[in-house]
């Protein structure tokens, strides 16, 4: 999969795709999904993707470099979020019939853009340090790594995304059962997806530099 490939490609891909995947969770995070009688945000099903990438990108390619594709994909989910509002604002002829439902799913977005902004900032660039000290502390623990750093990360991530897009939607008691099972759900997800981003690290750190 990866044999064609040099690791500044790769490195170009995995900022898409990270990109792309902080877009998607900033409109499917309108919606919650009732799992075993906890609420849940639906942009759940793709945030660990978002975490894996950033977990290759600290253990392969240094904090700074993680950094930057954080702050990019940031910038490019804002330039999403002022195309749907100028999208929402602009009249709509008579015959297009499902412009209040376009409104409906797209307008929330502004306020999850803030909630999604400050916990990926402080989620993904918690994430990705606490991933690279680690690994000077004891570089052979890459399951530890991975695990710990996205503890941390999206135990944070949770506690203030959560916070900013729902309080006040919701009774306080249903706010903080959805941090804590968000946070567990998502570190639950990369434990068993352990062996995929393992043998992605161990494939892209064979990668030619150029």
């Amino acid at each position: 999969m990866f044999e064609d490939l040099t690791k500044t490609e790769l490195y170009a891909i995995l900022t898409g795709i990270f990109t792309a995947c902080l877009i998607v969770s900033n409109i499917t995070a309108g919606k919650t999904f009732d799992f075993f009688s906890f609420t849940l945000p639906c942009a759940v099903i793709i945030f660990p993707v978002i975490y894996i990438v950033n977990d290759v990108l600290a253990e392969v390619y240094s904090y700074n470099k993680a950094r930057k594709v954080i702050l990019l994909g940031f910038f490019m989910n804002l330039v999403a979020v002022i195309c749907y509002n100028i999208t929402i604002w602009l009249p709509a002829p008579v015959f297009f019939e499902n412009s209040q439902a376009f409104s409906i799913v797209l307008s929330s977005t502004l306020r999850l853009l803030i909630a999604s902004f400050a916990a990926y900032l402080v989620g993904s660039l918690v994430n990705a340090k606490v991933m690279v000290y680690l690994k000077k502390w004891d570089e052979k623990k890459l399951f530890f790594r991975c695990v710990v750093s996205t503890l941390f990360g999206e135990g944070l991530d949770a506690l203030i995304f959560i916070t900013i897009g729902f309080l006040g939607t919701m009774p306080l008691e249903a706010l903080i059962v959805m941090i804590v099972v968000q946070a567990i759900f998502k570190t639950g997800y990369e434990i068993i997806i352990y062996p995929v981003t393992r043998l992605v690290i161990t494939k892209v750190k064979k990668l030619p530099e150029i």
